[in-house]
């Protein structure tokens, strides 16, 4: 699914924050031809990407909305907040698919353990029943 698609000249820039959580790709495509580029042309990109609440232009925000330092500083605060509750959320999920998958396993070991244990003493009640049968025929029990 196609969440932003732009087109530039020979520079760009652009800013894009996203709504939902979850891992994101990005697609980069030049439209210049490659000979273009063994020519001596240059494709140069620069990424920068933020995550969280180093997204925010604390400075701009404040002129914006007229806060004071202290207001300011709340704001910072109130974000780093929802982004530490944001990772604790994260961290319980992972923990959780951890829990599911290790019990998963778990109660595949014993099945595996228990069948290894039932063919183990059926392969011991044969031999012995065959050794019976074979000392009974030379007549030796």
């Amino acid at each position: 699914q196609v969440i932003l698609s732009r087109q530039y000249g020979s520079e760009g820039r652009f800013t894009f924050t996203s709504h939902t959580p979850g891992e994101h790709q990005i697609c980069l495509h030049s439209n210049s031809t490659r000979m273009a580029l063994f020519a001596g042309g240059k494709l140069r990109v620069h990424l920068d990407i933020q995550v969280g609440e180093h997204t925010n232009n604390y400075p701009e925000i404040a002129a914006k909305d007229k806060l004071t330092e202290l207001q300011l500083r709340a704001r910072q605060l109130l974000d780093q907040v929802e982004q530490i509750q944001k990772e604790q959320n994260y961290q319980r999920y992972r923990e959780e698919r951890f829990r599911m998958t290790s019990e998963s396993t778990n109660q595949r070991v014993l099945w595996w353990s228990i069948a290894q244990t039932v063919i183990l003493i059926l392969t011991g009640i044969w031999q012995m029943r065959h050794l019976k049968s074979f000392f009974e025929a030379k007549k030796l029990v």
